[in-house]
């Protein structure tokens, strides 16, 4: 993502307003339990259509507010990189707002930031995606630059941009890795949970010998390849008229080439057989433990358990972990714990920073015992309750704004082929039962895991038990010293 974010031209009131507006819970009657036939359906209008380049287009109105959002929906990411070229998905997220064939650099910021509105774009393993939020009347131009730099970016790139860009996604990396206390973990983590050569075993951003090692064509090369219409998916959401947007889309989107086919990186589920056991020296003040198991992608029913388990274990005072280790024993500073899900792999990650004086060696034990507990007795029926109003809230706001529902409408084509998957994943996460978190924390949480113990400098005696740990030291990002 690029470095500065812009405020939008929607202020809180105006985004409640659009969200109650059309987003509609509408009930259904049913007798009995909380599972996915019983609760509340999602309904969002849109439609979908396909240009004849392949282009997938997704149209959302809603005349509640003058504004509009545009997000273009590319399904390239880190995962789509080879060895010894990483980095490439994210580097053009950079490149993508350095102009194009009849967009000088600076026009798109002033016909977007210049009327009130925003722009940006975010790279992840599985898709990069770029966004304009504006007012209404200014989305024919939102429409035209989104449209250039699809067919027309390469007419103005040249190595100059190139390098400039290179260089600022360098310093990206030292700023948010490198030179970032426990900057390192992420990369640590992916390194030590994936086989080398799987492609979710490097980072979004990619290593320095990689992007320096880059040229011009090999850049080019990899545009030509995703960033075409059949590779794309273009999502409007807000205040519009469905007849002028459709108008405006075939005029500036439907002479673009379509591209040639694509082929996907094999990706295998990934196991550990044994846990791997981890510490790394950093300029930190307190030492932190991260527990990593691989899991599920987006794909895999699995993930929804797996995200109410997160939920019963950290986050609010009475989850488990953060009753009994934050509050109760007041041995932890603060824990968090995630279910992340790519499209076909996932982590289930939970972090832990220890109070003064509380070794992480303890901290692990406690933490295994109250999983151990969870993974024996299951949830209770309240804790399920609890969880699963937490993660349906969640759900809801991610639908507030014109740009969250343009990122769930285009997450549910690009990633399962139907726009409207956001009522199925609602569905999904609320019939979530007690049993079902029960097998999955069994499944999942396993002694096939990484722990990873970053200290202080000099330091080393802080990992959790440090006498087991293999020391990871200064290394060429693509594979540290250490971790095999």
């Amino acid at each position: 993502m690029r470095a500065i974010l812009h405020a939008t031209v929607s202020t809180t009131a105006i985004v409640a307003a659009s969200f109650a507006a059309q987003i509609v819970l509408a009930a259904e009657p049913q007798q009995g339990t909380r599972g996915a036939a019983a609760r509340d359906t999602l309904r969002l209008p849109f439609e979908t259509y396909t240009l004849p380049n392949g282009l997938t287009v997704i149209l959302s109105p809603d005349t509640t507010t003058p504004t509009v959002v545009v997000n273009v929906w590319y399904k390239v990411g880190s995962k789509n990189e080879a060895v010894g070229r990483t980095g490439f998905a994210h580097l053009f997220e950079h490149v993508m707002f350095t102009g194009s064939g009849n967009v000088p650099y600076g026009l798109h910021d002033k016909l977007t930031e210049g009327v009130g509105g925003s722009n940006n774009g975010t790279t992840n393993n599985d898709r990069t995606t770029y966004y304009e939020t504006l007012p209404s009347n200014y989305l024919e131009s939102a429409l035209w630059l989104e449209a250039d730099r699809m067919g027309f970016l390469l007419d103005s790139l040249d190595l100059a941009k190139l390098n400039a860009q290179r260089d600022i996604v360098k310093n990206e990396r030292r700023q948010g890795m490198d030179n970032q206390p426990y900057g390192r973990a992420s990369e640590i983590l992916t390194h030590a949970t994936y086989p080398a050569g799987h492609p979710y075993s490097w980072e979004v951003i990619g290593s320095m010998t990689d992007l320096s090692a880059a040229s011009e064509e090999d850049v080019k090369d990899f545009f030509r390849l995703y960033y075409a219409p059949n590779n794309a998916y273009l999502a409007i959401v807000g205040d519009f008229d469905a007849a002028q947007a459709k108008t405006w889309v075939a005029k500036y989107f439907g002479d673009v080439p379509r591209g040639k086919p694509i082929t996907r990186p094999k990706v295998d589920p990934v196991t550990l057989q044994a846990e791997k056991r981890l510490v790394f020296e950093d300029r930190v003040q307190v030492p932190r433990l991260y527990l990593q198991w691989p899991t599920v992608g987006e794909n895999h029913d699995d993930r929804f358990a797996l995200g109410v388990l997160a939920t019963i274990l950290a986050g609010p005072r009475t989850a488990r972990l953060t009753k009994a280790l934050v509050y109760d024993e007041q041995s932890a500073a603060n824990i968090n714990v995630f279910q992340s899900s790519n499209e076909d792999v996932g982590e289930f990650l939970l972090m832990i920073t220890p109070r003064p004086g509380h070794a992480l060696t303890n901290l692990e034990a406690a933490t295994d015992a109250i999983i151990d507990r969870l993974k024996k007795e299951g949830p209770t029926a309240e804790e399920i309750q609890k969880a699963t109003a937490g993660e349906e809230l969640d759900f809801v706001r991610s639908l507030e704004s014109n740009l969250g529902k343009a990122f769930r409408l285009s997450d549910g084509a690009g990633y399962h082929s139907d726009a409207g998957y956001f009522r199925t994943e609602y569905k999904k996460t609320l019939s979530v039962t007690a049993d079902d978190v029960k097998r999955v924390a069994n499944k999942y949480l396993t002694h096939g895991r990484v722990v990873l113990s970053i200290v202080p400098t000099g330091k080393l005696d802080q990992a959790a038990k440090p006498d087991q740990s293999t020391r990871v030291t200064e290394y060429d990002e693509k594979k540290p010293e250490g971790v095999k």
